[in-house]
C-alpha cells in the first residue's frame, strides 16, 4: 500500500509539473507539447501502478494506449509547427492566434 502511495505521488507531482508548463509558460508551444507529454506520462504511471496494486493487466493495456496517442499527437504536432514555421518564421504562441485571420 505504501509503495502505491509513493507511486501516487510521483503521478500527482508530474502531472502538476504539467499544468504549470501549460499554464505559466504560454509563450513557447514546444514546451506546452513536453507539457502535454509529461501529463500523459503521469497517467501511464498511475494506470500501471493501480494495475499492479489489483494485480490486472488492464492498467499495462491502457498505458500501452495512451502511449500510442501521445507519440501520433506528438508527431501530429511537431509537423503542424514546422509547417507553420516555414510559412511565418516562428513558432511563438502570440503569433499563433494571428491565424484565425
Amino acid at each position: 500500500m505504501i509503495a502505491l502511495l509513493n507511486q501516487l505521488t510521483i503521478a500527482t507531482t508530474l502531472f502538476l509539473l504539467g499544468i504549470w508548463g501549460i499554464v505559466l509558460n504560454r509563450k513557447n508551444i514546444i514546451i506546452m507539447l513536453m507539457s502535454i507529454e509529461l501529463m500523459l506520462l503521469a497517467i501511464n504511471l498511475s494506470l500501471i501502478a493501480y494495475g499492479v496494486h489489483i494485480d490486472d493487466v488492464l492498467g499495462q493495456m491502457l498505458a500501452l494506449f495512451v502511449i500510442t496517442v501521445a507519440a501520433a499527437e506528438s508527431a501530429i504536432g511537431l509537423a503542424i509547427l514546422v509547417a507553420y514555421y516555414r510559412v511565418r518564421g516562428t513558432i511563438g504562441v502570440e503569433f499563433v492566434r494571428l491565424m484565425k485571420n
